[in-house]
């Protein structure tokens, strides 16, 4: 498997730096370049080439929310192959809806372990590269330890 680029928007640095740290525990090679703001990723999105492969984006941070980044990135087409992945503490069902209408990947609620991190990110990328299929065909939204 080829090294994953992967962005990481997330104004909580403890929440950054344990998602780096699972990921390091993972056997999936992976680059992380790591934003603790909506605007600041955006500008780098606009300014960077090679883009990402996928980016992992918290719902609620200063200056623009998660929400706002999504609807940012899908509404360019040159971002139409990144993946964009949810990575909350919010867990309500319409805003996962909403987010899937409006272009999002995959949601992932945070975890309140380190072992099931793990767990979910590696579901996460595997699912990238491998793209696996629920009953119905589709790529699963939700990822669940």
């Amino acid at each position: 498997m080829k090294n994953l680029n992967l962005y990481l928007a997330d104004d909580d640095n403890d929440d950054r730096e344990l998602f780096v740290e699972a990921l390091s525990e993972i056997d999936i090679p992976t680059t992380v370049t790591q934003f603790d703001n909506g605007v600041d990723l955006m500008d780098h999105l606009f300014s960077v080439k090679p883009l990402p492969d996928a980016i992992y984006l918290d719902l609620n941070m200063p200056l623009m929310n998660g929400f706002e980044c999504l609807t940012d990135i899908r509404n360019f087409q040159r971002f139409d192959a990144i993946k964009v992945i949810v990575y909350s503490t919010s867990h309500r069902e319409r805003e996962i809806k909403q987010l899937q209408t409006d272009g999002a990947n995959q949601y992932i609620q945070k975890p309140t372990s380190f072992d099931d991190l793990k767990i979910m990110l590696h579901k996460s990328l595997e699912s990238m590269a491998s793209t696996p299929t629920t009953e119905e065909g589709n790529t699963p939204f939700v990822i669940l330890v």
